[in-house]
């Protein structure tokens, strides 16, 4: 009785084992991605918690942020491209709880800076510092709009990598 319970426990291991790799083989999204990070501007801080970037690269501008994003891809429903009068504005749009942070940081943050950081591609060099629009108000809605620094097919590039990241983590985690 003892030998057909240990086989017992062998196969419902090994069952285990093959339901658990190919479930990791399956969990990785389809085609392209990319990431967005999100930053707010802040004061210089001694301990090390911020850091001074440049924005953008035409005219840069020196601004320090935190070195944590308030919010990642893992926040994202959906990205578009904006067509707009004289070139294109990207547009992200967050789920419930980056919506609630983006409210949060946003109200206490007036007339501080979101800034902005993409990556794109198969190379690292594939990212940079995007923009840096300035908080006006609270935004309550969960949607940023802002011009980046990138031509239009960089654009659609990681408008294309951003929507399979964003379908990834809503079939994921919803």
């Amino acid at each position: 009785m003892e030998a057909r319970s240990r086989q017992f426990n062998i196969y419902l291991t090994l069952a285990t084992a093959v339901v658990l790799l190919s479930g990791c083989l399956t969990n990785k999204p389809h085609g392209p991605t990319a990431a967005l990070r999100v930053h707010i501007e802040a004061s210089p801080d001694p301990a090390g918690m911020t850091q001074t970037i440049s924005v953008p690269r035409g005219d840069p501008v020196l601004v320090t942020i935190m070195q944590q994003p308030v919010l990642t891809e893992a926040n994202l429903v959906s990205a578009k491209i904006i067509d707009a009068p004289g070139g294109f504005a990207l547009g992200v749009r967050f789920d419930e709880t980056g919506s609630w942070i983006l409210e949060q940081y946003t109200a206490a943050n007036t007339g501080r800076h979101l800034v902005i950081f993409g990556q794109w591609g198969d190379k690292a060099a594939d990212g940079r510092w995007l923009a840096a629009p300035l908080i006006s108000h609270r935004i309550g809605n969960g949607m940023i709009a802002f011009t980046p620094d990138m031509s239009r097919p960089e654009a659609d590039q990681f408008m294309l990598g951003l929507s399979n990241t964003a379908r990834f983590y809503n079939k994921q985690f919803k």
